[in-house]
């Protein structure tokens, strides 16, 4: 609409869409707590349409970010329009790495592939290998620092995950390197990969449209990353795997995830919020993940719980409650550090 010359602001359409409608219409519309028939699992597991909509995803989000800073570069821009258009972007970016995450997951050359270059438009690179291989084995321990404490607010939780991730992105694939008998500064070093593809971006928008380009893409990945933050943030707040005798901590069960049936916001995120059977079957495809009766349930869809989480207090009020229950009421059953 920008680029047609239509009003300024039209800059907040994604923010409104995507934290104001969703939030809307998961009211509106509710949940689905219905699982597919257990002889239709597997059939819909191997269905290529599920697969081939990631994949039409992504130039989606390529185009939304190209377009966001051909807008930036070219118009007379506010600055809350400014504002509008960076948040907007960083905001789509951020769902882009829904799709990383599914794919990320897969084995197939293409899907890891695809993840990478979803991961690239915000430059967070080290997300699928400290997701696999850091945050899926620690997940609802105090060791992971992907997993929220109780108590813990949004704020002092991204302090703590944002440079905890990348520490543990950078260590796991220094580690995977160093088994293979390669040095860290190596073609084959995926971290490196991804960031030097987000640089290129970043410099091939700056030679055509200027200087401006630093800090919207600076504000645009900041932005991106905050979203996956949040969304780390719900989907594991307080809750704990216990100890086992041998001092190993017992299995990730669905009920160690927040879960949420919201029909909506769960299309538009790929079934990220059944979130609970993803971690106990992490292979399993989203199409296919399962809603169990017993498990620990969000307020709202994540958009929703993405803004109840951004006020600390009224967060507090409504899952802590929630948490204490999912333990018994016994706080010593609680992650909190």
């Amino acid at each position: 609409m920008l680029l047609a010359g239509g009003d300024p602001l039209w800059s907040w359409f994604s923010l409104a869409y995507g934290y104001g409608a969703l939030t809307l219409l998961d009211v509106i519309v509710g949940e689905d707590p219905f699982n597919p028939p257990s002889d239709k699992v597997e059939e819909l597991a191997q269905d290529p349409w599920y697969r081939g909509l990631l994949f039409l995803a992504l130039p989606v989000y390529w185009l939304s970010l190209i377009l966001s800073a051909v807008a930036v570069g070219t118009l007379d821009l506010p600055l809350w329009a400014f504002a509008g258009v960076t948040l907007g972007a960083g905001a789509m970016s951020g769902t882009a790495l829904v799709v990383g995450h599914e794919l990320g997951h897969k084995s197939d050359r293409v899907d890891q592939i695809a993840a990478k270059l979803a991961c690239a438009l915000s430059g967070y690179a080290h997300f699928c290998i400290e997701h696999n291989r850091g945050h899926h084995v620690q997940v609802a321990t105090p060791e992971d620092p992907a997993s929220a404490r109780y108590g813990e607010s949004l704020y002092a939780f991204a302090l703590r995950e944002l440079p905890g991730a990348f520490k543990r992105g950078w260590g796991l694939e220094t580690a995977r390197l160093d088994r293979k008998g390669l040095p860290f500064w190596h073609w084959r070093n995926d971290l490196l990969q991804g960031y030097t593809l987000h640089l290129a971006l970043v410099a091939a928008a700056t030679a055509a449209f200027g200087w401006i380009m630093l800090p919207f893409f600076l504000i645009h990945d900041i932005f991106a990353w905050w979203q996956l933050t949040m969304a780390n943030y719900v989907e594991h707040y307080g809750l704990l795997r216990q100890k086992r005798a041998d001092g190993r901590y017992e299995s990730c069960e669905p009920r160690h995830s927040w879960n949420t049936n919201h029909i909506v916001s769960n299309l538009v995120l790929f079934h990220l919020q059944r979130h609970s059977d993803h971690h106990a079957n992490p292979l399993r495809p989203y199409q296919a993940l399962r809603n169990f009766d017993d498990l620990p349930r969000l307020p709202s869809g994540y958009p929703g719980s993405f803004l109840l989480a951004s006020i600390p207090p009224l967060w507090f009020a409504v899952m802590n409650p929630k948490a204490l229950a999912w333990a018994g009421n016994d706080a010593t059953r609680l992650n909190r550090g």
